[in-house]
């Protein structure tokens, strides 16, 4: 695999945990431990999450302690990205000033060490760990670490060396899998020798006393338990599960943030037991882009923000007014201002010169930023295809109107191909227990990336690939969507009413402030969504990508004074490097070869290998999920392909199914049968 970053353990002298490499000339414990693509720093392993290795689990640092790898290199690299810079400000505040990719470098060998001092900090979490022969369970500090292998990162382990067993190195230590956690988002170890002792002391030991975990399976012990080795108490982590067990657990949380090394005494969240592999342990916020052509002005913000951050602001207030010293000092850091002149050099200058306002992102705002302000520019764009062929290249966008094949259902009245594209994307923080889009727009629900919460920076990735995109007729889709709109009784009624319970139900104390149907996505976007994800299913069998390769972006809103509506969707791949632009997905946007996927497709929705249950599938109180007629065998893809999670589903907006109960629904193709 190309394109990985290093995961990094910081040496003994940092502050981070103490298993870097050790003094010169002893038995050295290598700071590397294994090594991921950006994509998946960004939306599976980031800061605070939890990655598992092959014999322990670290947790990536907090972007303060990315500085000291930062440092290691004169020049950082950056994107430069207007358009989802002023996104993230709008979020994390205006002191954002750039966005960073992740500290790699490529190497020019399969032998050669570039990059070898670069990586993301990490730290071992959780710090509590379970001897796997005599299970001893104690902290970090009661263990060896082990990790000597230079080319074998996957070796790294801990050992606890046994009293009675005799094996020479220890027997491997695993992680301890029981978490606190909170809906404010802090993460903290189970208190072991407090539970054990039911809140008291060791009455045998005025000391910590050793633990031992074990598991049993049997009957209703179903679980790990706890004994303490002192006073032979014992105490089973089945009691500390659901909603009674919450109330035996501590009742306060301690406001630990284990990724930025710090504890944030005040918060009033209820603790909750969380398994480590559980899903719901991390949630990434992240914004993304597609990158398109530069108007003008766009491409002058993109040089004031260049001059901003990689020339010296002393500099520019000193020959700020000496244009040919400016453009002297831009050539010497790679700035191309040649096709400017002088008065767009004096302008941008001014622009770089103004420092960023110290106003943080206010509920207020953050509360009334609309997400589709994102995808506007992008709809509107595609909607110009007189200004297809003077793209360029450069800009990371290539499209293609393409005709539409004679058999095309009529329905879809545009396809373009999407030659070629540069998605950018950033990560803003994260939330546990539940996911930002279904709590609120809160700034406060959001973790941290930096001690301050005020970052200077955000991690970001550049994505290359490829993709087609579908445009269904518009005045059918608002004809279609006021048909589901006018039904008293239906199936859009009883997905609106599922939404407020599941919204209802939601981990986040915050919820109950938030109006659930401002939330829920119209119709069209359900329309939209599940035609998606039948076209993901069919193109992964004939594009040559993998299903978890492909991507949605759904463009679907109605018309406001603000904005035309929008009703298509685009079907993308990308990766960090070449393996995004294969071809393969974007031939399929030929005449004879969409309109066979497109039919095909509907055809396999109109039956599900679990109908009738699927076709009918409707929630009811008290049932609260958020999709109707779509599951694993007809709709569901990849978690990594759909940017709702597998929600927001019916079969029944796309299709007249045979199989029908009294919550029914106009389907937008009609029946395939007989087509």
């Amino acid at each position: 695999m190309t394109d990985q970053v290093t995961g990094v353990l910081p040496s003994a002298t940092d502050s981070l945990d103490p298993l870097g490499d050790v003094e010169k000339g002893k038995s050295k414990n290598r700071a590397k431990v294994g090594s991921a693509r950006p994509s998946s720093l960004l939306y599976t392993y980031g800061p605070g999450s939890i990655m598992d290795l092959p014999s322990f689990s670290v947790m990536p640092a907090g972007l303060d302690d990315w500085e000291s790898i930062w440092k290691r290199r004169e020049e950082i690299d950056r994107i430069f990205e207007p358009r989802l810079l002023n996104v993230v400000r709008k979020y994390r505040g205006n002191q954002v000033r750039e966005l960073r990719p992740f500290p790699w470098q490529p190497k020019k060998g399969p032998t050669s060490t570039e990059g070898s001092d670069l990586g993301v900090p990490a730290r071992v979490f959780p710090q509590w760990l379970r001897c796997t022969h005599c299970h001893y369970l104690g902290p970090l500090s009661r263990f060896d670490y082990k990790n000597t292998h230079p080319f074998r990162p996957d070796l790294a382990q801990f050992t606890h060396k046994c009293a009675a067993s005799g094996k020479r190195g220890g027997w491997p230590a695993v992680p301890a899998q029981h978490l606190l956690t909170c809906t404010n988002g802090h993460l903290d170890e189970f208190p072991y020798t407090l539970w054990v002792h039911r809140g008291k002391k060791c009455p045998n030991t005025e000391r910590e006393p050793d633990l031992k975990m074990f598991d049993a399976n049997v009957g209703k012990s179903v679980g790990s338990s706890i004994k303490c080795q002192a006073c032979d108490a014992r105490r089973g982590m089945a009691e500390a599960m659901g909603a009674a067990g919450r109330e035996k657990i501590p009742q306060v949380c301690r406001g630990r943030h284990p990724h930025l090394g710090e504890f944030f005494p005040g918060c009033e969240a209820k603790p909750a037991l969380i398994m480590m592999g559980a899903s719901n342990l991390w949630f990434p916020v992240t914004q993304s882009i597609i990158v398109m052509p530069r108007s003008d002005a766009e491409q002058k913000e993109v040089l004031a923000d260049r001059l901003r951050v990689e020339l010296n602001v002393d500099d520019l207030r000193t020959f700020g007014d000496q244009i040919p010293v400016i453009r002297a000092l831009a050539g010497a850091r790679n700035i191309d201002v040649t096709e400017l002149d002088d008065e767009d050099i004096a302008t941008i200058v001014a622009k770089a010169l103004v420092p960023p306002t110290a106003e943080e992102a206010s509920e207020d705002s953050h509360a009334g930023r609309d997400p589709i302000e994102l995808l506007v520019p992008e709809w509107l764009y595609l909607q110009q295809p007189i200004s297809f062929p003077e793209q360029q290249d450069s800009a990371g966008l290539m499209v293609t109107e393409m005709p539409r094949g004679r058999e095309l259902n009529p329905l879809i009245n545009r396809v373009v191909g999407v030659n070629k594209m540069k998605k950018a994307n950033a990560v803003l923080g994260f939330t546990r227990l539940d996911e930002m889009d279904r709590i609120s727009d809160l700034p406060s629900r959001v973790v941290p990336l930096t001690r301050s919460n005020r970052p200077t920076w955000v991690p970001a990735t550049e994505d290359r690939g490829e993709g087609i995109f579908l445009q269904l007729d518009l005045d059918a889709v608002d004809e279609w969507e006021r048909r589901i709109d006018d039904q008293p009784i239906s199936l859009w009624t009883a997905h609106k009413e599922a939404h407020r319970r599941n919204f209802a139900r939601r981990f986040s104390e915050t919820a109950a402030e938030i109006e659930p149907d401002d939330r829920l996505p119209d119709p069209r976007y359900w329309l939209l969504h599940t035609f998606s994800h039948i076209l993901i299913r069919e193109m992964a069998m004939r594009s040559g990508y993998g299903a978890a390769s492909l991507t949605e972006r759904i463009y679907a809103w109605k018309a406001t004074p603000e904005r035309e509506a929008a009703a298509g969707l685009l079907i993308c791949t990308t990766a960090s490097d070449s393996d995004g632009t294969l071809g393969g997905l974007v031939a399929l946007s030929e005449p004879d070869k969409l309109q066979g996927i497109v039919r095909a497709a509907l055809r396999r929705a109109a039956r599900c290998s679990s109908d009738p249950m699927c076709a009918q599938r409707t929630p009811s109180d008290p049932e609260d999920f958020l999709h109707g007629a779509a599951c694993h065998t007809c709709c569901f893809v990849s978690e990594t392909s759909c940017e709702k999670a597998n929600r927001f589903l019916d079969r029944r907006f796309i299709l007249d199914l045979p199989a029908q109960n009294r919550f029914t629904a106009p389907g937008f193709f009609g029946s395939i049968y007989g087509h």
